[in-house]
């Protein structure tokens, strides 16, 4: 909430678990699926597991004190916690006893910083969170509530994005500048939020000054509940795998590339989980580069979950000598089918079932390769790791297996996307089929047709736009400039489509999104290369794509049956992807190309989404107690330096069923 140096006694657990004795049974961890049920709340210092509720101070790192913390006084640290354990004991013994437990908490405590790593063979600055890079798995369950404490030890502003979580009635979390006032260099900041009716496959990344390139992101797995029933057998382990394309430059040089007008170029490379590639070959893999090993079991079967955090490069995916067997994509179960391989593009996320059936005289390949480009030039961006059973014969050897073979047919790539379908049977984080919600039958209320093209100069700039509008980053954030009527900060004046003769400019200006309305939204890529699409706070239906203009006749071929639900939607070069969307999430949601120069370079705009007759707060959430102010609510800022103890007891948590946030 302000600056904070300090580092709890309990500094390197980055990750607790809460929740009372009559969740233990029916709520077992998503992180410990195989090992047992939840934990009974066991704050540092904190023993109240006998009783019906939790406590756990938040943040567990102490705001600083000159008085009585620094980095190097940990005794005294360790001493503040003994102490504010009788506080907390005495509240609880306090406090009424709920009736009822509520939805369990999931506590995180992130410092993130740089990380001096050579992913490529090249010492580097990347960002890593508690040290380690990439960051860790979040691993949760429907209707959790996350707690994620996130110290910003870079020399820049900070936020964290969740990439398809759609924090229902609270955009004041979701970590772009559109919503919130980015952290400090050297303050903290607690995000807040529930899991409310998801599942799936999802990542985290820090959303700002094109920081996602150089690291700070990890996956996210959102498990079901016990009481519903999954499409598939339990599998014999899960496994998160993220790739994505990668630079030997710092963020910081890609971003000064921009800022001067030029392109980033061919990446050198492409990661899969941090590592560089195998050497499968001696030519284009130098020596000495640290490669991912994947451990499995024969005879087993796994859930895979890959998802594409790079910088605007799609890429194939396969596994030597396995099917994928496509079970899941961003929180959407899909009609089950075996592929050998599938184009991941930039933010999109897939999981997989993976059975290790085959022979073990050796180790596998597992490939990212690049795709939608010349791939003759680009055969040195490809990630490569080792698929290893653990009765393998030895290592993997000889060609990679090929790709996809469709140099002279572009439809094969959009053609397995449309195969991508919903499985209208299966329920997701409710019992009630996914199917049951029959969006054919909706009358759309709201039509956009966002046409993107090749960046263009704008003021001097190399500005990327949409409809001929480049957004640029708000100085005080848009949902916090509404909220406290603060003048021109937006305009509800973006067009329904692209303006035939006006010339490009930069503007913040919104779509004004109808509430409880159906919009319908077309993305016409008119831009050589592979774009992918993003829609925070929602899953939209991805109803059609094709080569060409998109022209209303075009509606006719939408498939409104079973096309899938997703957040990201991939738009091929001279073609056109449509969404159709429900807009029942109230706040102000981005939509924004997933690719980190379109989206540095200003290709977003944001969807206002307001209940006029919510008075109450009843379909979104008030204004967070801890929200950071800045731009011309800087003065609001309200926190500063204060003793330690007075401050933690404000920040005791009591998980009950009445229990919303901390």
């Amino acid at each position: 909430h302000r600056p904070s140096r300090l580092h709890s006694p309990r500094r390197a657990q980055s990750k607790r678990i809460c929740s009372s004795a009559s969740n233990v049974s029916r709520s077992p961890t998503a992180a410990a699926v195989h090992r047992g049920a939840t934990p009974p709340c066991d704050p540092p210092e904190i023993h109240a597991h006998a009783l019906p509720l939790c406590v756990q101070a938040v943040p567990r790192r102490p705001p600083s004190s000159p008085l009585l913390f620094s980095r190097d006084r940990r005794a005294r640290s360790a001493a503040m916690w003994r102490l504010l354990a009788l506080v907390v004991s005495a509240a609880v013994l306090a406090a009424p006893r709920p009736a009822m437990a509520g939805d369990p908490y999931a506590f995180f405590d992130w410092d993130v910083s740089y990380v001096t790593a050579a992913p490529l063979g090249i010492k580097q600055q990347v960002i890593g969170i508690n040290g380690k890079f990439p960051g860790p798995v979040v691993n949760i369950t429907t209707n959790w509530n996350v707690v994620v404490n996130v110290l910003n030890d870079l020399d820049e502003p900070l936020l964290i994005t969740w990439n398809g979580i759609q924090h229902r009635k609270n955009c004041w979390q979701d970590g772009v500048l559109g919503t919130n006032c980015p952290i400090p260099s050297g303050w903290n900041w607690t995000y807040e939020f529930q899991v409310k009716d998801q599942i799936g496959s999802f990542f985290y990344f820090p959303s700002t000054g094109l920081q996602r390139a150089a690291g700070g992101f990890g996956g996210i797995v959102v498990n079901n509940r016990g009481v519903i029933a999954v499409p598939f057998g339990r599998p014999d382990g899960d496994i998160t795998i993220l790739i994505g394309d990668w630079y030997n430059r710092n963020h910081t040089d890609l971003r000064k590339m921009l800022d001067e007008g030029k392109e980033l170029g061919m990446p050198d490379g492409v990661l899969i989980n941090g590592k560089g590639p195998y050497r499968y070959n001696d030519s284009l893999v130098p020596a000495g580069i640290e490669h991912e090993t994947i451990d499995v079991h024969p005879g087993r079967t796994y859930r895979i979950r890959v998802h594409n955090v790079g910088t605007s490069t799609s890429l194939n995916f396969r596994i030597q000598g396995h099917n994928l067997l496509l079970v899941e994509t961003e929180g959407s179960y899909t009609t089950q089918q075996n592929y050998t391989s599938l184009d991941v593009h930039v933010g999109q996320s897939y999981s997989f079932l993976l059975t290790t059936d085959q022979n073990a005289s050796s180790d596998y390949y597992v490939v990212a390769s690049a795709r939608i480009v010349n791939e003759s030039l680009w055969q040195r961006v490809t990630g490569v790791a080792v698929l290893r059973y653990s009765n393998s014969g030895g290592a993997a050897s000889g060609p990679l297996p090929d790709p996809p073979q469709d140099q002279y047919d572009k439809t094969l790539s959009m053609n397995q996307a449309r195969s991508v379908r919903w499985n209208l049977s299966a329920g997701a984080a409710r019992p009630n089929p996914q199917g049951s919600f029959r969006y054919s039958s909706i009358n759309v209320t709201q039509a956009y047709l966002l046409r993107s093209t090749t960046p263009v100069e704008i003021g001097g700039r190399r500005r990327a736009a949409l409809n001929g509008l480049s957004f640029s980053p708000p100085e005080t954030p848009l949902r916090l400039a509404d909220a406290y009527g603060v003048e021109g900060a937006y305009t509800l004046d973006f067009p329904e489509r692209p303006p035939p003769d006006a010339a490009p400019r930069v503007a913040r200006s919104v779509i004004n999104g109808t509430y409880r309305g159906f919009m319908e939204l077309i993305f016409q890529n008119n831009d050589t290369r592979m774009q992918s699409y993003h829609v925070d706070g929602y899953a939209v239906f991805v109803v059609g794509m094709d080569y060409g203009e998109w022209t209303e006749a075009s509606r006719g071929a939408y498939n409104k049956g079973d096309s899938v639900a997703r957040s990201t939607v991939q738009v091929y070069p001279g073609a056109w992807t449509a969404v159709l969307v429900s807009l029942d999430n109230v706040g102000f949601w981005n939509v924004r190309s997933q690719n980190l120069d379109s989206w540095y370079l200003g290709q977003e705009v944001y969807v206002r989404v307001v209940n006029p007759e919510d008075g109450a707060n009843k379909t979104e959430m008030a204004v967070p107690r801890n929200a950071l102010y800045c731009g011309q609510l800087h003065k609001y800022q309200k926190y500063g330096p204060q003793t330690a103890i007075p401050r933690l007891i404000k920040h005791i948590c009591i998980c009950s069923s009445s229990c919303v946030s901390c």
